[in-house]
């Protein structure tokens, strides 16, 4: 069992994901990465952060939600380094721009989703394996397809920053030891951006994954629906009065036979 978001949350989520943008960007880099985000709207607001539902936010918005906790859990953290007596060798700029894009691997490549909805209702139930891999696209880490997609909208970044959207899975990934684990003083790390980027992911992806478990406390396991069509969030968002909202939310969530 996942958890669910009604359509009024998708939107607003939504909203404060790309309000970062006019709030910690400027000049070419935030028309770039306004023109990624409009690309990917229809897709990336229903994008899960994960596969298995016992992993971290396996629903659709989940991916939305994960990038907001990741962001503000960031910004507070590399506030109490600074607390702690940590020199910033950092911006909020920094900050927010990898927090943004660690995962945006996972919202596939120009065209294909990352995740497709698992058909196998046996494999939902039994192994909480909501979405399967799209064995349509190339494979790449999450990492390197984020950094193909930031190229392909031609959004520039600094050293600084992709070593911390590099490193944002820490040890987690086999390839960042050399990064993370030298025994030479040359070969550390010259920034704290990656460390906090990796605490607040890790913050973040724990309490998503508390937050499942409470939602499924003493409930009993039954059949999850197959998600098969992507209604346009748009049309919510025209209408003030809410009139659509219920169609929206059964389309979204209603088991499909």
């Amino acid at each position: 069992m996942s958890l669910e978001l009604s359509a009024e949350k998708l939107l607003e989520n939504w909203n404060k994901l790309i309000g970062y943008i006019p709030q910690y960007f400027e000049g070419e880099r935030k028309e770039k990465l306004t023109k990624m985000y409009e690309h990917f709207q229809d897709r990336m607001m229903y994008a899960p952060a994960s596969g298995r539902e016992h992993y971290h936010n396996a629903f659709p918005g989940g991916y939305v939600m994960h990038i907001i906790n990741v962001t503000e859990s960031c910004l507070k953290i590399a506030k109490l380094w600074e607390e702690m007596g940590a020199t910033p060798d950092w911006t909020e700029e920094n900050i927010v721009f990898c927090a943004m894009h660690h995962d945006l691997g996972k919202v596939g490549d120009m065209e294909q989703d990352y995740y497709v909805p698992n058909p196998s209702e046996w494999h939902r139930i039994n192994q909480g394996k909501i979405y399967d891999f799209n064995k349509n696209l190339n494979y790449m880490t999450v990492t390197d397809r984020a950094c193909y997609l930031l190229m392909k909208f031609g959004v520039d970044m600094t050293e600084q920053e992709y070593l911390a959207l590099r490193l944002t899975d820490g040890l987690y990934e086999d390839g960042n030891k050399s990064y993370l684990m030298s025994y030479m003083p040359e070969y550390g790390l010259k920034s704290s951006l990656p460390h906090i980027l990796h605490q607040g992911d890790m913050m973040s992806t724990k309490i998503e994954n508390e937050q499942w478990k409470r939602s499924v406390a003493g409930k009993p396991t039954k059949p999850i629906g197959v998600k098969k069509k992507k209604t346009d969030i748009k049309s919510v968002a025209k209408n003030a009065d809410g009139s659509n909202l219920e169609d929206l939310f059964g389309d979204l969530f209603k088991d499909k036979k």
